[in-house]
């Protein structure tokens, strides 16, 4: 192959090991585990049993194929794909900013975590400690080193205490009978239909879909991370620094990537980079994130299905808690509380982490622009995000405005719309960007291209049903 003359070209570095490049699965896992996986799925099994599992397995296999299209551009620039994507349309900046702030801004999932928190503390209101969480949350970004270590130390160390802890639970609780429905459920038997059940509510089952694994434009925000993490070309990116730790002179970050020689090695670096990263991203995010839903669908079912009545909230929490105290001992009734309220916090975590990224970096773009500079005081403007979000989500709280499972599905529905966008816009950004030996295959075109489809699809007939009947 010719080589790029450009003055500026680098090598593309040679893959690292693959325990090495465990870390950003981990987050995105743990970003859908506060949403679809914790909340929305077992809910619906709550209320419908486990014949909609289907719907669980497909929506997470969609986004493990969304994923890696967005890390292949990372990996192979060195930037985010929010960098590619404003250098081709200037206004996509702005719409990451609106449809990142009101799709995740909306705090369903801390209120969530304070009022299952709330009731294992023998608490009558949760709307109080709802708001002193957001603010922990917001010391914790602020008081890291760098804001991607941080997040990543707490997210492995929550997920390695909470999984195994409901599976240990879900092993002693199931019978035969009961994994066996789970089977028929991820082909789409259910008990009395197939597919989806009489009486399901379109939009719910969407918000699930759309967070089963991170959702909406969190997706785009593995790039940033595989970025920080060093994969391919992001060896030359730079981090975020902590609040507190931004040193004098070292406050600007460059966002675009670096350029690399199209040569035979540097191909079958990147070749090796990507079946790594690939074995990461199905390894952590696809098979844990549908092995979680799968423990805590079949959870669901065993301690909340059938149990009198349908449930409108995610009082469902309360009766599994119920249900293990009694079955095994009450104490671990408890803790199951308690772990349940520390998930839902930490993704709270990552999702603030996500979207002030998401946010600071496109308004960046913009900055950057209008001054004509190559760099910027990212990680200013990223903790300025973090802290509107804190106070929005405040002034929400203190409005009365804080019932989890009304804010969560808002916001889920949103992020479904805003998944189609960002879908479409990816696919186009490599097919136009990356040189030919490194764009997708064409049967992974074909598979973005019906996803890109459905979401569409499915989004329309949601919001019709939900707006206009």
């Amino acid at each position: 192959m010719a080589k790029n003359l450009n003055k500026q070209i680098k090598t593309f570095p040679p893959a690292i090991s693959l325990v090495k490049m465990l870390g950003p699965s981990f987050v995105l896992l743990a970003l859908g585990l506060g949403s679809g996986e914790l909340i929305l799925w077992p809910y619906l099994v709550s209320n419908y049993g486990l014949g909609i599992a289907w719907g669980a397995a497909l929506g997470i296999t969609f986004q493990y194929f969304m994923n890696m299209e967005i890390e292949r551009y990372a990996l192979l620039k060195g930037e985010s794909v929010f960098v590619g994507l404003a250098k081709l349309w200037r206004a996509t900046p702005w719409w990451f900013i609106i449809s990142t702030f009101i799709g995740f801004a909306l705090p369903g999932i801390i209120a969530a975590s304070a009022q299952v928190l709330a009731y294992g503390l023998g608490l009558n209101d949760f709307k109080w400690l709802a708001a002193g969480l957001l603010i922990a949350i917001g010391l914790t970004l602020s008081f890291g080193k760098t804001v991607y270590a941080s997040l990543e130390r707490i997210n492995k160390l929550i997920i390695f205490i909470g999984v195994p802890l409901i599976f240990i639970l879900t092993l002693f609780l199931a019978k035969s009978a009961d994994v066996a429905a789970l089977a028929k459920g991820l082909i789409g038997r259910g008990e009395g239909f197939f597919g989806l059940p009489a009486g399901i509510s379109l939009a719910t089952f969407l918000a699930a879909f759309a967070y089963a694994g991170a959702g909406g434009n969190l997706n785009l925000s593995q790039s940033i991370y595989a970025k920080e993490k060093g994969y391919g070309m992001g060896k030359y990116s730079q981090k975020i620094a902590g609040l507190f730790h931004l040193k004098r002179g070292h406050e600007a970050i460059k966002l675009t990537g670096e350029t690399f020689a199209l040569t035979d090695k540097n191909l079958s670096r990147f070749r090796h980079w990507w079946r790594l990263v690939n074995a990461e991203n199905l390894l952590v995010f696809w098979f844990g994130g549908l092995l979680s839903m799968c423990l805590l669908m079949l959870l669901s079912y065993i301690t909340a299905y059938n149990q009198g009545g349908n449930m409108q909230d995610f009082s469902f929490v309360v009766r599994e808690a119920v249900f293990i105290g009694r079955a095994l001992t009450p104490w671990l009734g408890t803790v199951f509380l308690f772990v349940i309220g520390l998930i839902l916090f930490q993704a709270q975590l990552g999702i603030m982490d996500s979207t002030s990224r998401i946010m600071a970096e496109n308004l960046a773009l913009r900055q950057m622009a209008w001054a004509k500079v190559k760099t910027i005081n990212l990680s200013r403007i990223y903790y300025c995000f973090v802290w509107a979000q804190i106070v929005f989500g405040i002034i929400l709280f203190s409005f009365n405005i804080y019932e989890p499972k009304t804010l969560i599905v808002i916001g889920a529905v949103i992020n479904a719309v805003a998944m189609f966008v960002h879908i479409g816009l990816v696919n186009r950004l490599n097919a136009l960007v990356l040189a030919k030996p490194f764009r997708p295959a064409y049967w992974r075109r074909a598979i973005m291209f019906l996803i890109f489809v459905f979401f569409g699809i499915f989004s329309a007939i949601t919001l019709v049903d939900k707006f206009f009947r």
